[in-house]
């Protein structure tokens, strides 16, 4: 999650170029707007979605939503910066409460997600939430994330501890 760079997105842009996800799981759709700490997506949910199932979207695959908005806002920076988007990891999320078993076909949902804090380590915790198109609150979550300096030698490193 670079410092480096305070663009701001005000109309609606692709996620594709903005995440490390590619193909089927790259799952947000658009960029609605973005700023220094706040970032807001859209997606809206396929039958033919990697996780689609007879009913809709599971609800728990609104964490992973709010995750791929976060490394929206990260490579946002990283491109505005000159750089491309950095792989990062979901370390945990709390308090993920979801109102719907389901997310329905056809029906976009709001991805929001605010940075409440990034040390300069590369850790850092953001609040979001998923609105449906009434603008009602179905979930919402605190995330805590870990983007590190260089993911290769990060991974040499814990192959390492793990031999």
């Amino acid at each position: 999650m670079t410092h480096a760079g305070h663009h701001r997105i005000t109309a609606r842009r692709p996620i594709a170029g903005l995440v490390p996800h590619k193909g089927a799981m790259c799952l947000l759709d658009d960029v609605l707007e973005a700023d220094a700490e706040h970032l807001v997506a859209e997606v809206t949910p396929r039958r033919d979605d990697l996780f689609a199932t007879d009913a809709g979207i599971p609800g728990w695959v609104g964490i992973e939503w709010l995750a791929q908005a976060i490394a929206a806002w990260s490579g946002l920076r990283a491109v505005s910066a000159g750089g491309a988007p950095r792989l990062g990891f979901l370390l945990g999320t709390r308090r993920y409460r979801c109102a719907t078993e389901h997310f329905s076909f056809s029906r976009p949902v709001r991805v929001e997600i605010s940075l409440d804090y990034m040390a300069g380590n590369g850790l850092g915790a953001f609040s979001g939430r998923l609105l449906d198109d009434a603008g009602n609150e179905c979930a919402s979550a605190t995330l805590s994330v870990f983007e590190p300096d260089d993911p290769q030698a990060l991974a040499g490193t814990l192959q390492a501890a793990s031999s």
